[in-house]
């Protein structure tokens, strides 16, 4: 029985032993697995800033400021390509000037001119009554009143 403790003794002995050995290789490759990740964002962040000093904020505004005015080159030969050959070809936009202008010509010259004569006589209205409104019985005025507060209830 004694023996039988001793050796239970020693096998959690051993256990324990072999817990803490098991906890340090864990940690152990914890911290290779941290000291790679460490080296590794040091790496890029030395390679990032190496590309950032190979390319900086001028460099790139100059480019864009190059493609800018490149397009703005082919936008100017594409405009030049498509006008018509045509001399006798007006612009379409000065022909739509020309005729508002002629139409605010004549609508002036309409509203300046002396009015005609069907525009001098006056308008022929209908005669006006000179008699008085005939008087409403009481009977026909409470008739009145009561279906005028049925349609209002309507």
């Amino acid at each position: 029985m004694k023996r039988k403790k001793l050796y239970e003794a020693e096998i959690d002995k051993i256990q324990n032993v072999k817990m803490t050995l098991e906890t340090q290789v864990i940690n152990l490759e914890s911290a290779a697995q941290n000291a790679e990740t460490f080296k590794a964002m040091q790496a890029g962040s030395k390679t990032m800033a190496k590309i950032r000093s190979e390319v900086g904020i001028d460099e790139v505004d100059d480019i864009m400021d190059s493609i800018k005015e490149e397009m703005e080159a082919a936008d100017e030969i594409n405009q030049a390509i498509a006008q018509p050959v045509d001399p006798l070809m007006a612009d379409e936009d000065e022909l739509l000037e020309e005729l508002q202008e002629l139409e605010n010509a004549d609508l002036e010259a309409e509203l300046l001119a002396p009015p005609t004569k069907a525009q001098e006589d006056p308008l022929s209205l209908p005669t006006v009554p000179t008699e008085a409104l005939p008087n409403v019985s009481k009977a026909e005025e409470d008739d009145l009143k009561q279906l005028e507060a049925e349609l209002a209830g309507l």
